[in-house]
């Protein structure tokens, strides 16, 4: 069978949407505004080659997913506000040393597990931004590689179970329970003591 071609214009929106996230951000522009250019783009040119009909890209937009994760969003921003952000304030460590850096990736961890890795990150980044960079990107650690434990810990696995769904295959919840309990909590560790030996390199 013939090797299917590379999909040319899409990789090359891709990496231009990439690159504005990379710019937008120091040019003053949420990176939001970058991600739906890349979005505009791909869609009207699906659109336009008749890929796609407009019901066909209103539904791979995910309306009802959308406002979800709107919902969650608010919900967890009253919860922060009505007292979490005291409580979590007492639980992450003080300071940039290995234990302290380790302790706030996994209390990231634990929180994006309970609450999902977007809300945990709006909640722990205030908190964490005054320490520097080194807890903040302990936090980024915790929320990114902390889901895998759960299926509700992460938007992305949210999204890969309904790709799933959507084509009639139904992941073994406990096998992901154990592959994330098996390789989490080491990538965690291993991720945590890589990035504590670059801020000791780099002076941070």
């Amino acid at each position: 069978a013939p090797e299917p071609a590379v999909p040319r214009f899409p990789l090359i929106v891709l990496a231009l949407t990439l690159a504005g996230f990379a710019v937008s951000s120091p040019a003053g522009l949420d990176p939001a505004w970058a991600a739906l250019a890349g979005v505009l783009v791909l869609g009207a040119r699906a659109l336009h080659r008749r890929h796609v009909t407009p019901r066909e890209l209103v539904g791979a937009a995910a309306p009802l997913f959308c406002l979800f994760v709107l919902a969650l969003g608010i919900v967890v921003q009253g919860v922060v506000a009505g007292g979490l952000a005291t409580g979590l304030r007492h639980l992450l460590p003080d300071g940039q040393s290995l234990a302290a850096l380790l302790g706030v990736a996994t209390v990231a961890a634990v929180l994006a597990n309970v609450i999902n890795n977007l809300p945990a990150v709006l909640a722990l980044l205030p908190l964490t931004a005054p320490a520097g960079p080194g807890p903040v990107l302990a936090v980024l650690i915790g929320v990114n590689l902390g889901p895998n434990l759960t299926y509700v810990g992460s938007l992305a696995t949210l999204l890969w179970r309904r790709v799933l769904h959507r084509h009639g295959v139904e992941a073994d919840l406990g096998r992901f329970t154990r592959l994330g309990l098996l390789t989490v909590p080491a990538t965690l560790a291993v991720s945590t003591v890589a990035l504590w030996a670059m801020l000791r390199l780099v002076g941070t």
